[in-house]
């Protein structure tokens, strides 16, 4: 989801009127005495890239996604340039990275993803509903192949063609290889039901066996209830499913409440959600999962939290969260990255493991989306976890 893009839309344009609340509010668990969550977080390092860095003939910004590729080491990014700079594409990189911080990030190889027939994806104005915006890739752990979601668009007018979410597989050099299927309630229909614009399915992760792909929508669904606001979170839906698409399991994660007042000056409303999950290696039922939120006149709030699908409802024949008595996903706070001593917090909207450190930590990485702004950066985000 593109943080500044909405911060320069129409305010009524982005939000979508419901009078639904859930019956559970999104706050915190207290999990201290739960021996199953508990991560901790500290700051190894950070890498700025260039602005708009040229690379064989694209330009480098959008970092939507991040994932580390078991077969050679590297580490795989996604743009969600939506083919209006260059074709919609991913980049391999070397990521040198260690418990003294983040020293060399250099760009290795780019592709574009390519459709069914081979072509590469129009731009969003050719308004044929074939444009994709791409937000997150996961490297396939049994065949390092590249899985990767793009969240659709919900039009602003009933004219304009839909374009549905979808989570397809490629080759590593981006040839289409086929498609998952989703749930039914990830489907954009118009009316006051489906996946709001701009909030549809743009986490996503395997397990360490690669038999299960999680992966959540960015905000509530219309039926489930109204956006976060000051007084009170949301439940944004957390699915599992086996590599033929089959549901294995639906579950409501407790989205947190908007951090401060916007200000009041502004014609941006907040803006937040999830924008990445990553599965834990040895816990099939236990996520980071990445928050992000931005309100005019404070900028950015970037959270981590540690969370388990263990006890919540199964939620996949709930038509509506609204009015159910659900238990959501237990969560408990990893890192704030105010508290990080960071040179500035940004729109960071992807992560993925990195490699284990002599002290047994492992490594997390964290890239940030700069939407091709001048106002945002490209960053590079280390992190050491236990």
């Amino acid at each position: 989801m593109k943080a500044s893009l909405i911060r320069r839309a129409c305010a009524a344009a982005l939000v979508l009127a419901t009078t639904m609340a859930p019956a559970v509010a999104a706050e915190p668990d207290d999990t201290a005495e739960r021996p199953d969550l508990g991560a901790q977080a500290r700051l190894l390092g950070e890498k700025i890239v260039p602005h708009k860095l040229p690379f064989r003939d694209t330009t480098v910004g959008g970092l939507s996604g991040i994932d580390r590729d078991p077969c050679t080491g590297e580490y795989v990014l996604i743009s969600d340039d939506r083919s209006y700079l260059q074709p919609a594409r991913f980049y391999t990189a070397r990521i040198s990275v260690d418990n003294a911080g983040v020293h060399a990030v250099d760009f290795t190889g780019t592709h574009p993803f390519l459709q069914p027939d081979g072509s590469v994806y129009p731009g969003a104005s050719a308004g044929d509903g074939k444009a994709v915006d791409p937000e997150e890739l996961r490297v396939d752990p049994r065949s390092c192949r590249y899985w990767w979601a793009q969240e659709g668009d919900r039009p602003k007018s009933a004219d304009a063609p839909v374009i549905q979410p979808s989570i397809q597989f490629a080759t590593r050099t981006g040839a289409h290889r086929g498609q998952l299927p989703l749930p039914p309630n990830y489907e954009i229909t118009l009316g006051d039901r489906g996946l709001r614009r701009n909030k549809a399915v743009e986490a996503i992760t395997f397990d360490a066996r690669g038999s299960v792909l999680t992966s959540a929508v960015e905000g509530p669904l219309l039926q489930d209830g109204p956006e976060p606001d000051l007084e009170r979170g949301a439940l944004v839906r957390v699915t599992q499913q086996n590599r033929r698409g089959d549901v294995l399991g639906q579950f409501a994660y407790p989205l947190e409440k908007i951090f401060t007042k916007p200000d009041p000056t502004s014609p941006w409303p907040p803006d937040t959600g999830v924008p990445a999950i990553l599965a834990f290696p040895d816990d099939p039922d236990r996520y980071l999962v990445l928050e992000r939120t931005w309100v005019a006149g404070a900028g950015f709030k970037i959270r981590i939290y540690d969370t388990t699908t263990r006890g919540a409802t199964e939620i996949r024949h709930l038509d509506s969260l609204a009015g159910q008595n659900v238990t959501p996903m237990r969560k408990q706070l990893v890192a704030d990255f105010h508290d990080l001593g960071l040179s500035t917090v940004d729109n960071t909207e992807g992560m993925t493991w990195g490699p284990t450190l002599p002290n047994g930590e492992r490594t997390l990485l964290l890239v940030s989306d700069d939407n091709f702004a001048e106002d945002e950066v490209t960053q590079i985000v280390a992190l050491g976890v236990r």
